[in-house]
């Protein structure tokens, strides 16, 4: 059977072991850039190159990261039941599926504004290089968020080639917001990643101190989203989605201390998605209806 047989009667297994249901995390301030770049109507030609772009890139991070890190999480108990380490997918057909989400990406930077072709490095390696990062540096959680940092503009270039200022504070907010997440989520593997020397803001600082850190970062984000408004000259109603988003961030946080970390799933997975669709609704209606 060829890979890309084996890769069709598998998806569910493959769309599973890279979360691809958590693109919805990143696809957010892709399309609300993509409204805001262009006044709030959209050529939807470029917004379905973008979203292919977004999604093919994301899968081939993660696939990458899978690949990387199989060996890491063969060792943890909570990502050992993952299909690399399970065997549920053959290392060669991963490798065939990193591939083939890597061609889709530069395919669809193709049908992009001729600028994005000069920028397509620079997601690639970010993407192979974040995994590495957790094994020398606590700071691997503002790598993940460097992803995030990059999309705003990415988008932008796709659309006229050009980076301006308030879009380049929305990445800021973003990387900040998904690397707080990323401190929360690291949490639960604290006691794993001090017995296999992974670096990670909980095991170098404890639980107390990477909530804080958490909660500090969250509290930047709310900032840079703010200042990104006041450059944009935005309406009203991307100023409520900064308000609303920093209620919802207060809560997600409330979810969570050192005695409690039960909720630990619903504050990253739930919480971080319900939270990006949310900003993103609001800033989209915002430019379509020019309020």
């Amino acid at each position: 059977m060829s890979y890309l047989a084996v890769l069709s009667s598998n998806f569910k297994v493959y769309s599973e072991a890279i979360k691809l249901e958590h693109s919805i995390f990143a696809l957010p301030f892709a399309l609300l850039t993509f409204f805001i770049v262009l006044d709030g109507t959209p050529n939807y030609s470029t917004l379905f190159w973008i979203i292919v772009s977004m999604v093919s890139m994301r899968s081939f991070g993660m696939a990458a990261n899978r690949i990387i890190d199989r060996e890491i999480d063969k060792k943890n108990p909570r990502t050992s039941g993952r299909a690399l380490p399970l065997g549920l997918i053959s290392l060669e057909c991963m490798l065939f599926f990193t591939v083939v989400s890597l061609l889709v990406f530069i395919f669809s930077v193709l049908n992009l504004h001729t600028s994005a072709m000069k920028f397509l490095p620079i997601p690639i390696i970010i993407m192979v290089v974040y995994p590495y990062l957790k094994r020398f540096t606590w700071l691997a959680h503002y790598g993940l968020g460097v992803v995030y940092l990059i999309v705003p503009s990415a988008v932008e270039i796709a659309i006229n080639g050009n980076i301006s200022l308030g879009i380049l504070f929305i990445g800021v907010a973003a990387m900040f917001w998904v690397s707080g997440f990323d401190i929360l989520y690291a949490i639960s593997d604290f006691d794993v990643d001090k017995k296999q020397k992974i670096y990670s803001i909980p095991s170098k600082f404890g639980i107390n101190k990477a909530l804080t850190i958490s909660r500090l970062s969250h509290a930047v984000s709310v900032i840079m989203l703010f200042i990104a408004g006041m450059v944009l000259n935005s309406g009203v109603l991307f100023f409520v989605g900064v308000i609303v988003t920093k209620i919802l961030l207060i809560y997600e946080q409330s979810l969570i201390s050192p005695e409690n970390l039960k909720k630990l799933n619903m504050a990253f997975f739930t919480m971080n998605g319900v939270i990006s669709l949310i900003f993103g609704i609001f800033v989209i209606l915002g430019e379509v209806l020019n309020l």
